[in-house]
């Protein structure tokens, strides 16, 4: 196989509680993540040597500052390996928008790669590898439904659920920074202390693990919860606008996507969901909307038929 093209699949988060501080910088998390199928595209073909990555979305960089370039520089370096790679990014996935787009694509290049470079590293060395770029590139990498602990790194499978219908809504000028949001998060805890304010009860883990056993959308849309929204929410005050837009529009529940801006509505119906996209762009109209379904797997990869060598 000399090339290869490859679905990176964006992610939701149903359920991100903030537990705790940990040594290393980072949070303590607990997180029910989820693939959808919103995906980037990426086509990787063998070169010589050395990495080139190009990308139709002048936003994304194209040097080591990408999370693809960086996966493709470890791989090699961790495989002693010479070989050389070019890569190119069709986004579809917004940008620094809380779905995991970035992360997306580093993982589809790590298992890209393990195959263009006939590296036979199993699933969990690819997590392994994965860990150290970023928190959300181990789920990335096998995707569907997952349960996230430790900083988002420590994965147990979970039922995978298919076909639930998503609607999307992200506002097209802004971005969050997810290391603003936990910092802000933190310094917020700190300084409210014993005399934070008593708040109406969030959903619990339990809540929504049941609710995905049983495969329940209600009771799922009762038990979504994000911790960063307590920060995002005050401070854009767009995020909660369009949290209110999708329920008022017919969602079962809403809720922000990690760090955010953007936000996801449970819908009854891909009818339904195709409705309210449509009423709600001529609402918002600075606002980009996308119809998705939940997806059972993160990363596809398609071997290119016209690259492959005679047999």
């Amino acid at each position: 196989m000399q090339a290869c093209t490859l679905i990176a699949r964006a992610k939701i988060n149903l359920y991100l509680e903030i537990l705790g501080s940990r040594p290393d910088g980072y949070s303590e998390v607990a997180m029910v993540l989820q693939s959808v199928h919103l995906a980037d595209r990426l086509q990787l073909k063998c070169r010589p040597h050395g990495i080139h990555l190009t990308c139709d979305c002048p936003e994304v960089p194209t040097d080591a500052r990408n999370l693809a370039y960086r996966a493709a520089e470890l791989l090699q370096k961790e495989c002693h390996s010479s070989a050389g790679v070019e890569i190119h990014i069709e986004k579809h996935i917004p940008v620094a928008a809380g779905l995991a787009g970035g992360s997306a694509d580093a993982a589809a290049v790590l298992v890209g790669l393990n195959q263009l470079w006939g590296l036979g590293l199993t699933v969990g060395e690819l997590q392994s590898l994965a860990a150290r770029l970023g928190s959300d590139i181990p789920f990335c990498v096998q995707g569907g439904t997952q349960l996230a602990t430790g900083r988002g790194e420590v994965l147990e499978p979970l039922a995978d659920w298919e076909g639930i219908p998503v609607l999307l809504a992200k506002p097209k000028h802004l971005g969050v920074s997810t290391a603003w949001a936990y910092q802000a998060f933190r310094s917020r805890r700190e300084s409210l202390g014993a005399n934070a304010p008593s708040e109406p009860a969030l959903p619990t883990l339990p809540q929504a693990l049941a609710a995905l056993s049983r495969q329940d959308p209600p009771a799922l849309a009762r038990s979504l919860r994000n911790d960063l929204e307590q920060v995002v929410l005050p401070e854009y005050a767009i995020v909660g606008e369009l949290r209110q837009a999708l329920l008022s529009a017919g969602a079962l529940g809403s809720l922000m996507s990690g760090s955010g801006p953007t936000v996801f509505g449970i819908m009854p119906s891909l009818e339904l969901a195709t409705q309210a996209r449509d009423t709600l762009r001529r609402q918002f109209q600075n606002v980009e909307f996308w119809v998705t379904q939940f997806a059972p797997t993160g990363i596809l990869l398609q071997p290119d038929p016209c690259s492959l060598s005679p047999t």
